[in-house]
């Protein structure tokens, strides 16, 4: 049996919806009914998940939660012979993505690449290209060149921009992470601390391994997913890489 695997996130003031309480007891209720397991996270600033089932079932789940939330969903989508999730699990949050800085959202119009386009960006010389991720995703892989800013969490990133990048020196500046969403947050970021060419790749990693042909990535190693797959090669098939996550 084939499983979908769909990834989607979305950025809107949830407040028109609702109580958050509200919306997550009927997400859940949805998922039973469908028979979709996974992971759901609901916050004042949107919604970020990624669930699994058969390929009708997660479209007739898709198709009720953008009713939900009274928006469409769009997302990426990639295949296993086992499901990734055990369980049911939809949860409000402070943040979707946990920065724990304040973020003009609307800055980051305009940074996003497209997968397609990325390659382009990589062959400036003047980008610095900068791995958005957690030091052990770095480890399981990543693009070459890349700076790995040896986080143990998201949050702790804005620190390392502050201590070892200047907007007067690093005008151009590159970054991406799995599916696209911390970039989401952290290209508007950077534009608001002084940093004026800020480019993210729309989607994310996955996307990239999606559109891209293999004999064209730059991608090296394989991507960390949050999963019990913990890793997808280059055709976004399960991979082979201890979860590094744990070797600390």
């Amino acid at each position: 049996m084939k499983y979908e695997i769909f990834t989607f996130y979305r950025f809107q003031d949830m407040s028109a919806l609702g109580p958050l309480p509200e919306l997550r007891d009927r997400l859940r209720r949805s998922m039973f009914e469908e028979g979709i397991v996974g992971t759901v996270i609901l916050a004042d600033e949107g919604i970020n998940s990624t669930v699994c089932g058969t390929s009708d079932a997660v479209a007739r789940f898709i198709a009720a939660a953008s009713e939900m939330i009274d928006r469409p969903i769009a997302g990426k989508s990639s295949f296993s012979t086992s499901p990734p999730f055990r369980k049911v699990d939809v949860k409000i949050k402070a943040e979707i993505v946990t920065l724990k800085r304040p973020v003009d959202m609307s800055r980051g119009a305009g940074t996003h690449v497209k997968p397609s386009q990325w390659n382009r960006i990589l062959d400036d010389p003047e980008v610095l290209l900068l791995d958005t991720r957690n030091d052990y995703e770095f480890r399981t892989g990543s693009f070459a060149g890349a700076i790995n800013p040896e986080t143990e969490k998201f949050s702790d990133l804005p620190d390392f921009v502050n201590q070892n990048l200047d907007p007067e020196k690093h005008r151009k500046v590159a970054m991406f992470c799995t599916g696209g969403i911390r970039c989401e947050k952290f290209a508007p970021f950077m534009r608001g601390m002084g940093f004026q060419e800020v480019f993210q790749l729309e989607g994310g990693i996955l996307k990239y391994l999606e559109e891209v042909p293999p004999g064209e990535q730059r991608w090296r190693g394989e991507c960390y997913v949050f999963d019990r797959r913990v890793t997808v090669k280059e055709d976004l098939a399960p991979g082979n890489i201890e979860d590094l996550s744990q070797a600390r």
